[in-house]
């Protein structure tokens, strides 16, 4: 009996959890999805070779939950970068909030925090 490479399915549903924040997380759980699905297209035909079917089933579920997490974010990156740049109102209340939470960070240098009111102030001033 052959086993299921599940390993790599799992390390790309988590690439794709670690890569969220970043908008591209989708990426890495979409290939994991698919290449699960595939292997699992492949084990069915003939089920008796494969003794981990149930595993793979597992590792294409965390990655269509990775995948759906990470295309949210994603998309919720999408929208937020497209309101900073269409709508000048939303661009300056983000860089304000921004702002204030740079200058409350002490780990921060005052380049950081520039680079901050610089953003802010060239927003706002669209207004």
């Amino acid at each position: 009996m052959q086993k299921l490479k599940t390993t790599l399915v799992y390390i790309l549903s988590i690439a794709g959890f670690l890569c969220c924040c970043l908008g591209i997380g989708w990426i890495f759980s979409l290939i994991g999805f698919l290449k699960a699905n595939s292997a699992l297209k492949k084990a069915q035909q003939n089920p008796d070779d494969y003794s981990n079917i149930n595993a793979m089933k597992s590792a294409k579920t965390v990655a269509l939950i990775s995948l759906v997490i990470s295309g949210l974010i994603g998309l919720f990156v999408i929208y937020v970068v497209v309101m900073i740049f269409t709508n000048p109102e939303f661009a300056c209340e983000f860089w304000n909030e921004a702002l204030k939470n740079i200058e409350n960070n002490p780990g921060v240098q005052e380049e950081g925090v520039e680079f901050y009111r610089n953003m802010r102030d060239e927003a706002c001033a669209k207004l």
